[in-house]
């Protein structure tokens, strides 16, 4: 059998325990993507490693956002990245003339 070993399955699976998704609570047919109805409340959920459990409760997808992604607060912004570098002279194949 060329199956993978039950220790790196486990290890995989641990990995993945905690991670946090927010979930949009509508009242039709389901969950939708994470992007529609962004003033609509969500529902924080946990993973324990076989189950997705309530974890926390927002009023808006920028609030889960930042329950989600705290780091990103305090990332650089691109805008504050380094400046782009001039073109080298010539005229290029694909340059405007």
């Amino acid at each position: 059998m060329d199956d993978e070993p039950l220790s790196e399955w486990a290890e995989r699976r641990d990995a993945k325990i905690g991670r946090l998704r927010a979930v949009p609570i509508v009242s039709d047919d389901g969950p939708k993507g994470w992007h529609l109805n962004p003033d609509a409340p969500r529902a924080i959920e946990r993973w324990n490693g076989h189950a997705w459990e309530p974890y926390a409760f927002t009023t808006n997808l920028a609030e889960a956002k930042r329950i989600l992604h705290p780091e990103a607060g305090s990332a650089p912004t691109p805008a504050a990245g380094p400046a782009r570098q001039p073109l080298a002279p010539g005229t290029g194949r694909h340059r405007k003339p």
